[in-house]
This record gives C-alpha cells, structure tokens and sequence, in this order.
C-alpha cells in the first residue's frame, strides 16, 4: 500500500527530496497560495507548526498556481510567507494540484481521500493530515481554519506516546 512516503517533491530552492525523510511525523500538507483569500491562514498553520513541532508535527505548504493566486516561483512565495505571516515550516516550489501536470503527491492525495463527490483539489488552503506512517487520516476544506484541525493532530500525536 502506498504512502506519502513514497513520493519525492522539490523544495523552494529546487532541491529534490523524498517525503520519506519525515517518517514517524505526523504531517500536515497543504496546497497554498500567497495571493488568495485565505493566505491569512498561512499564520495559524504557523501557529500549530510552533505549537507541535516539538512532539513530532511537520506542516509542509504546497505553493499552486493553479487558482491563478501564486507567484510563479517556489522561493518568492516562500518569502513571501516568511516576511508577511511569519512562517517558518518547510515550503515548495510552485505546481499543479490538480490535472495530468499535478505534482504526483497530489494525484495520490485526492485519489486516496477525495472531497465529497470529487476527486480534485477544489480550492486553495485544502489540507490533509497524514499519520506516523504516512497513511492520511483526513482531508479539510479550504475554509477549514487550523485551529480546528489541533484536535485531531493532539490525538496523533498522543496515540504515538501510548
């Protein structure tokens, strides 16, 4: 069976790696956007990732153009995030969430655990939060705030310490 872990993606910078290296984390990917509506979330993704980090939580911020709301460069949305909202988790370079071009990651996320009725990223700031072994546990809407998602990262994280 598939995971998370099996996909390889490219930082910011360009730099490949495999997802792999974040075995045993609980995950929190989403696809984002420094020109949406929604960009202010960027703060509350910044605020589970300093409350969690420490027990093992890694937020991982997908740049997309795919909403036409992205700069069309890993390293400027990154610095983006950085300067405006403060963020400090780990960011990457700008691609498609959805379609043929999707970053492969994305195919398997919404293959795996689609939206009501559909099999695509709907919007900007979808989130997913993947467990210890890489399996995702659940898919949040765009409008889902961050906060509500700490209870479910609390319950990973503490069936890790049983």
């Amino acid at each position: 069976m598939a995971t998370v872990y099996d996909f390889e993606v490219e930082s910011e910078k360009g730099e490949k790696y495999s997802l792999s290296k974040y075995k045993g984390d609980v995950l929190l990917i989403v696809n984002t956007a420094t020109k949406c509506g929604l960009a202010p979330q960027f703060e509350g993704l910044e605020e589970l990732y300093k409350e969690y980090q420490s027990q093992g939580l890694t937020v991982l911020g997908f740049p997309s153009d795919q909403f036409k709301q992205e700069v069309a460069d890993g390293e400027e949305a990154a610095s983006i995030c950085r300067t405006t909202y403060g963020v400090s988790f780990p960011m990457h370079a700008v691609r498609k969430v959805n379609g043929d071009d999707a970053l492969p990651l994305f195919k398997y996320l919404t293959t795996e655990v689609p939206g009501v009725g559909q099999k695509r990223i709907k919007w900007n700031f979808t989130k997913f939060l993947i467990d210890q072994e890489g399996h995702i546990v659940k898919r949040y809407a765009p409008t889902t705030s961050p906060s509500k998602i700490a209870p479910d990262i609390e319950k990973l994280l503490a069936s890790a310490e049983a």
